[in-house]
């Protein structure tokens, strides 16, 4: 019995989020009350929300928590693939933006709750740092490159920032052509970071 009863409650807090995915997507963080996620999920009441969650906050970073794990999972797939240093970076930038071309509801929904859900004192609810931190990776993988002699020497913070800034540009930007611009992120990030021939 406990068992159903937590693939349930696990099944209810998945429906859930989607349900909030798809609301604050569409109205905004602003206008995503419980009683709009609820009726989107086809729930009856707002209090099986909140038997799920405790507050707005606890469901956003549930949302956010739940869309960085696909990307994640999306990602991980291809990188595990391996390669060369360089061919993994070609591999990440790829991957990555194939999953906001593929999700832009969800990565609507998580630009929303970045950039407008704050706690009463004005500090943001959810830190995209604090769930994943993309450019730690990054810089991870810039130093083992350096350190392996496929990348040239720089600073891997700086590179990580600028590489995730360039790649976070193109989820607010669902007018680009996620292909063309991923080639060109390659051609770029390849030349900044290859060691020099000589």
């Amino acid at each position: 019995m406990r068992v159903t009863e937590t693939v349930t409650s696990g099944a209810r807090r998945a429906q859930i989020v989607m349900a909030a995915i798809d609301t604050i997507a569409e109205l905004g963080y602003g206008n995503a009350s419980f009683a709009r996620i609820a009726k989107r999920a086809g729930i009856s009441s707002t209090r099986l929300i909140s038997y799920h969650f405790d507050d707005k906050a606890e469901l956003v970073r549930a949302v956010v928590g739940a869309v960085l794990a696909e990307a994640a999972d999306y990602m991980g797939k291809r990188l595990r693939a391996g390669g060369t240093r360089p061919e993994l970076l070609a591999t990440y930038i790829e991957s990555n933006l194939e999953f906001i071309a593929e999700h832009p509801t969800a990565i609507r929904a998580v630009n929303e709750i970045a950039a407008n859900a704050r706690a009463d004192d004005g500090t943001s609810l959810v830190r995209l740092e604090d769930v994943d931190d993309p450019v730690s990776r990054l810089a991870t993988l810039f130093r083992e490159g350096q350190e392996a002699g496929d990348f040239r020497p720089f600073d891997p913070v700086v590179m990580a920032v600028t590489l995730r800034a360039a790649i976070d540009a193109a989820a607010a930007r669902p007018d680009l052509d996620p292909h063309a611009y991923a080639a060109e992120l390659v051609a770029l990030f390849s030349l900044a970071t290859r060691k020099d021939p000589s």
